[in-house]
C-alpha cells in the first residue's frame, strides 16, 4: 500500500471539494490495473460508470457480484451499459449456484438466515477478488440510509486476513436528487423497477428486495421485517 493511514485521512477531507471525475482520474492515476469500480447498477452505480468511463483515462474496470438472484431488469441493464461503452463487465459467482446452496443448506437460506447467505454470495466473491486490488470504487451516499452515514470519499481499510485496499466512495457527498439530475440529464440507462417503487434494488423479491412504502427510507425495501440493513459488502472490513 502506497499510501499510510495518515496520507488517506488527509486527502479524504481534501477530496470533499473535488469533483468524482477528479476523485476517479486520481486512482486510474495511482493504481492503474490494481483498481476497478464494484457496482450493482444501482442510480449511484450508473453514475460513477458514466464518469469513468467517458471521463476518466484510462478506464476503469468494472465487476459486479452476481449472487444467481438479480431481476431479469437488472440482467437486461447490465447488457445495456456493455453495450453503451463498449465494455465486458466482469461478473464474480458464489461458490454454490443457488440450487447447490439450497440442497446444502436447505431451501430458502436467505429468509431463515440472510446474513449467512448474503456472506456466502456476495461477500466471499468481494474477498476472493480483493487480493488483486489496491483500490475499490463504490457508489455510497451518506444520505443513503443511517449506516452509511460516515462514509467518506476515501477509506483505507483491512480485512481479516490482513489484506490492505482503499475504498473510494466518489458520490458520498451527493444527495438523491443530484443522482437522479445526472442521470436524466445525461439520458443513462437505468433500472425501472426505480420507476415501481424499488429505490435500493438488490436480489429478487422472492428473496430479500420489495418495493417501499410512502414515508420509507430509500432501503426499507432490503431485508424487509427483520433488523438487517446491510448485505456485509461495506461491513466486512475494518477502516484504519
Amino acid at each position: 500500500m502506497k499510501f499510510t493511514s495518515e496520507e488517506i485521512h488527509r486527502l479524504a477531507a481534501e477530496f470533499e471539494r473535488r469533483t468524482p471525475q477528479d476523485i476517479l482520474q486520481w486512482a486510474a492515476d495511482n493504481f492503474g490495473s490494481r483498481v476497478a469500480i464494484s457496482s450493482a447498477f444501482g442510480p449511484e452505480g450508473l453514475v460513477v460508470i458514466d464518469i469513468a468511463m467517458r471521463k476518466v483515462t484510462p478506464r476503469l474496470p468494472i465487476f459486479t457480484i452476481d449472487t444467481g438472484f438479480f431481476f431479469k431488469e437488472t440482467v437486461e441493464l447490465i447488457r445495456q451499459v456493455e453495450q453503451e461503452y463498449g465494455v465486458a463487465i466482469e461478473r464474480l459467482h458464489p461458490e454454490l449456484t443457488p440450487e447447490q446452496q439450497a440442497e446444502k443448506y436447505g431451501p430458502e437460506l436467505y429468509r431463515r438466515k440472510p446474513d449467512q447467505c448474503c456472506y456466502m454470495r456476495k461477500v466471499l466473491p468481494l474477498q476472493q477478488k480483493l487480493p488483486q486490488l489496491d483500490a475499490l470504487v463504490a457508489g455510497l451516499r451518506r444520505s443513503q440510509g443511517e449506516t452509511r452515514q460516515g462514509a467518506r470519499i476515501l477509506q483505507l481499510q483491512e480485512t481479516a486476513e490482513g489484506h490492505r485496499y482503499i475504498k473510494i466512495n466518489p458520490l458520498a457527498a451527493w444527495s438523491k436528487e443530484e443522482v437522479w439530475w445526472y442521470i436524466v440529464s445525461h439520458q443513462l440507462h437505468y433500472n425501472p423497477l426505480h420507476d415501481q417503487g424499488y429505490p435500493s434494488i438488490g436480489c429478487s423479491p422472492d428473496c430479500c428486495t420489495r418495493a417501499v412504502k410512502d414515508g420509507e427510507g430509500e432501503r426499507a425495501g432490503r431485508w424487509a421485517g427483520s433488523d438487517k440493513k446491510e448485505c456485509g459488502l461495506h461491513t466486512f472490513a475494518a477502516n484504519i
